[in-house]
């Protein structure tokens, strides 16, 4: 059996204060998120930035730390038994839209219930559900961090004052 490994980027970006999130139709007509082989000596954030840019066209975005999970399956090519591991992170992308690169059929935006019900394959799938629950948790724990920092004057006021 041949080993391969593949990295990608579950790829969000927020639509009128609304997450969607990229998915991509494959040649066979599974529905997946921008992935790719590592090549060379690539580390495997440095191959779902690549796969990004290539599959999806997109520049402008940025991985977010703290999220990287990974499925793997079997498949047959060419007459051979292969074994693939997917790593996948979550990132951000600033731009709106998306091209359609050779490599794929289709694209679309989808929000998170539309992309659970649209992803053909269990383990991409699984991990959609993980990085929406870190996502939540993310931007919740970015919320409460720009709040505390709201109230730090009011709370060095007070001291100042006495109240």
């Amino acid at each position: 059996m041949i080993e391969a490994t593949s990295a990608g980027a579950i790829l969000f970006r927020d639509t009128r204060g609304r997450r969607e999130y990229l998915l991509l139709k494959s040649r066979p007509g599974d529905w997946e998120f921008p992935k790719g082989g590592v090549e060379g000596e690539e580390e495997l954030q440095q191959t779902a930035i690549r796969e990004v840019t290539e599959e999806a066209g997109i520049e402008d975005f940025r991985l977010l730390d703290g999220f990287r999970e990974d499925y793997d399956y079997v498949f047959e090519a060419n007459g051979n038994t292969i074994h693939k591991t997917v790593h996948l992170f979550v990132a951000k992308s600033f731009e709106a839209s998306a091209e359609l690169s050779k490599e794929h059929r289709d694209l679309q935006w989808r929000d998170y219930e539309q992309a659970i019900n649209t992803i053909t394959q269990d383990g991409p799938r699984d991990i959609l559900r993980e990085a929406h629950e870190f996502l939540d948790a993310y931007f919740e724990a970015q919320e409460g961090d720009a709040a505390e920092a709201e109230e730090v004057p009011e709370t060095a006021e007070a001291e100042e004052t006495g109240e």
